[in-house]
């Protein structure tokens, strides 16, 4: 069983939520966030300067049996990319247990 994290751009999030479901993923959890990535540039409005540096992002996880890994990476990188700097990351990583609340079932049962 594997946790899946991925940070993405926010107008990729309605996309990569759709290649997720067509990839198997029913179930994910989302957050707004911002962060400081390598791209500085500052912008220029009615004469007024503006940092852009902080950027803000989707961070995707949901958990997933081994199997859906694979294929729920391949609809990130193919519905979330655009081919420039600031795309994003994906970060997989184990999960030693899972347990259902409702009724105590472990491992892949309780992801259903």
């Amino acid at each position: 069983m594997k946790r899946v994290e991925a940070i993405i751009r926010k107008t990729k999030f309605v996309a990569v939520q759709d290649a997720l479901h067509d990839a198997g993923i029913d179930f994910m959890t989302y957050w707004e966030v911002r962060g400081k990535g390598k791209a500085v540039e500052e912008r220029s409005y009615h004469g007024i300067v503006y940092d852009t540096s902080v950027i803000e992002r989707i961070l995707v996880s949901f958990y997933c049996s081994d199997k859906y890994v694979d294929p729920a990476i391949k609809a990130i990188l193919a519905s979330g990319a655009t081919g420039e700097i600031g795309d994003g990351k994906i970060f997989v990583s184990d999960v030693e247990r899972a347990i259902k609340i409702r009724n105590a079932e472990e491992g892949s049962e309780a992801l259903n």
